[in-house]
């Protein structure tokens, strides 16, 4: 019974000691100190630290706030820049078609007093291929389709014909509608017969 007593008393002298190191631990941490006000630390540095950290949060405060402004200002300025472009995007090709239309306006009242049938081609023709060179240094390309193998990536088929050939087979018989490309962009698919 004395040993049983013995080790009970030694269990709780160690228990004592491993209590009293932690409220030392504690007491390091939290404050202890009965002179000062619970939530009041005890290192006069803190009050420092708490300041330091304070004005850290107010200058991120301010630089997000900046950031948001400034975010918003460039939405703004690239939606409105969005909409001039939007309304002026035509403005440069109609003024090169312009002088097409002149063409145009000469060539009509040239028609209602001339009889001579070659100069009236030959006028058509000019306003033709101005218009063509207009539209050539804008950037459109027609498609040459005929004679070429059949792709539904450039081509739409109309329709399906007896092949002439065996070689044509496949490919590209007669164009009904041109395709184009603006910029090596195909703007429309070249409407075509192909042989089967």
């Amino acid at each position: 019974m004395t040993d049983n007593t013995n080790n009970m008393n030694n269990n709780g002298s160690d228990n004592m000691a491993q209590n009293d190191a932690m409220d030392e631990a504690l007491g390091s941490v939290l404050n202890a100190d009965d002179s000062r006000h619970g939530n009041e630390p005890l290192s006069e540095g803190a009050d420092e630290e708490v300041e330091k950290c304070k004005a850290e949060l107010e200058e991120m405060k301010d630089k997000h706030l900046r950031l948001i402004a400034e975010f918003d200002n460039f939405r703004r300025r690239t939606a409105k820049e969005r909409i001039e472009l939007s309304q002026t995007a035509g403005k440069e090709i109609i003024e090169s078609l312009l002088v097409v239309l002149d063409d145009m306006g000469r060539a009509e009242k040239q028609l209602e007093k001339t009889t001579d049938v070659n100069a009236v081609k030959e006028g058509t023709m000019l306003v033709f291929n101005k218009l063509r060179a207009v539209l050539q240094g804008r950037g459109l390309k027609a498609m040459d389709a005929t004679n070429e193998e059949f792709n539904a990536d450039v081509h739409e088929a109309i329709t399906e014909i007896p092949a002439p050939n065996d070689a044509m087979v496949g490919k590209v018989i007669d164009t009904v509608e041109p395709g184009y490309y603006l910029n090596d962009k195909l703007i429309r698919f070249a409407k075509v017969v192909v042989g089967k």
